[in-house]
């Protein structure tokens, strides 16, 4: 399927390719590499399943280091929609241009839509100089709920890949204070984006905080919501583990 996207983007055609993010990814990463990546070329790869949506299924259908495999390729947009409100625009958009694009679908959602445009939203605002929690996606309301009651500012973002680095920067501060924290969480690999933020930061002297799935294997199936438990993603474990870094 992938290989024959890239023969049709070859033609001047935009195909969308269409599957769980595991057969979408994962499976077909040399696919992508080559068919698409090597022969300059683009598609719009779309995928549900995301982290561990299909849990119920086993391992053979859970991907939580897709983007992380994506950021191995060159010059990829990544979407990860934190409502389901949010994806027809992205969708469009995608649709009309010829660059590589992944759209990250997951049944998992926040509250409410919130089109970001790319950019860093702040959706709550903490005092001068507070911690930063990026949420990605759908993460953004387990973090809301695990921050009730701290002095954080919260950011959200459905477009990961490129990162707003110029808003981050302008979130933190400039001049920083000293040695600002950062706590980042993400709906798939812990740490995928940490090079990223720290490349963004890159001459601030920061802390940052990389949450996300776990790279250990439970060999478990279970509900999303359980592997979400398991990998201190509910805003419980996100309470416990973004109070023990601030201290």
């Amino acid at each position: 399927m992938v290989g024959v996207a890239g023969g049709l983007a070859l033609t001047g055609l935009r195909p969308i390719v269409h599957s769980y993010a595991t057969f979408a990814v994962d499976r077909v990463y040399e696919q992508l590499k080559l068919d698409l990546d090597h022969q300059g070329v683009g598609a719009v790869v779309v995928s549900v399943g995301a982290s561990y949506d299909g849990s119920s299924m086993g391992r053979t259908h859970m991907s939580p280091g897709d983007v992380a495999l994506l950021d191995t390729l060159t010059d990829w947009t990544v979407h990860v929609p934190g409502h389901p409100d949010e994806v027809p625009a992205l969708l469009r958009a995608a649709a009309n241009h010829d660059e590589r694009v992944y759209l990250r679908l997951s049944t998992a959602a926040n509250d409410l839509p919130r089109p970001a445009a790319g950019r860093l939203m702040v959706v709550h605002r903490g005092s001068a100089g507070a911690p930063l929690v990026l949420a990605v996606g759908p993460m953004l309301n387990p973090v809301l709920h695990a921050v009730t009651g701290l002095d954080v500012t919260v950011a959200y973002t459905h477009t990961p890949r490129p990162f707003d680095a110029v808003g981050l920067r302008e979130l933190v501060g400039t001049p920083a204070p000293a040695a600002p924290a950062v706590v980042l969480v993400e709906p798939y690999l812990a740490g995928t984006s940490s090079a990223v933020l720290s490349g963004a930061l890159a001459g601030v002297p920061h802390r940052l905080l990389a949450l996300g799935v776990g790279r250990a294997d439970l060999r478990r199936y279970g509900s999303p919501a359980d592997h979400a438990r398991w990998h201190g993603l509910d805003a419980a474990g996100l309470r416990r583990s973004i109070s023990a870094f601030l201290g």
